[in-house]
């Protein structure tokens, strides 16, 4: 290799470092950008956090102030009412009186007043029982594949057992009984429709005994949310 042909070699060795370095400082610039876009990115997105939080913070006190303006008991029976058939939260099992005063906005005091002089419950956690036993019944009656554990979950029971007391209280009998007592029920009122049927027109007796069945299965069937 001539003497001419090595110094060319260096120079173009020479270049090349240069160019090298040249695009490590590019590569640092950019590395530097982006870190500086990500920074002012993450704090943008902590910006828009900060200020949703604060939105729904002061939405809730503006709630909160309008609720504990409501003086008339009528007014915030028809809050409860509304609020509870929209978000139904009673079917959490941890759901108690005090989550629903602040739901409402309202102190625990003026909630368990509310209940005790305009209700027939007495007391919010009576209401929300009731909820869910008339939840846990209408299940019973809708959803006959349905096991005593599931619907005891569905209506927001903590356990069967703590939804077998409740259903024997109100009714006078266990979620089991109740079932069979639809299902006899149901085939005796087929039965007596399908003699009336045959029997047209009806004499007085076999119509009582109709209504008397119809009655008896739709006794439980109701599952208002009024608090009167």
């Amino acid at each position: 290799m001539t003497e001419k042909e090595i110094k060319q070699l260096q120079d173009e060795n020479t270049f090349l470092k240069k160019k090298v370095e040249r695009l490590k400082d590019e590569l640092v610039r950019m590395v530097s950008r982006n870190l500086d876009l990500s920074e002012r990115l993450e704090y943008d997105v902590e910006l828009r956090r900060r200020a949703q939080v604060a939105r729904e913070i002061m939405e809730g006190y503006v709630e909160r102030q309008r609720n504990a303006d409501l003086q008339d008991d009528g007014q915030l029976l028809a809050l409860i009412e509304m609020r509870v058939e929209k978000e139904r939260p009673h079917l959490r099992p941890d759901f108690n009186a005090d989550d629903l005063a602040e739901m409402l906005g309202i102190s625990k005091i003026r909630l368990a007043q509310l209940f005790r002089h305009q209700t027939i419950h007495r007391t919010p956690d009576a209401y929300i029982d009731n909820l869910r036993v008339l939840t846990a019944l209408r299940l019973l009656r809708e959803q006959p594949n349905y096991t005593i554990a599931v619907v005891a979950e569905e209506a927001g029971f903590s356990n069967v057992r703590t939804l077998q007391r409740r259903i024997q209280e109100a009714i006078g009998m266990s979620p089991v009984d109740y079932r069979v007592m639809l299902t006899r029920d149901n085939a005796f009122r087929k039965k007596s429709i399908q003699t009336y049927n045959k029997w047209k027109p009806c004499n007085p007796l076999r119509c009582m005994a109709s209504s008397f069945s119809l009655y008896s299965t739709h006794c439980f069937e109701s599952e208002s949310l009024s608090l009167h």
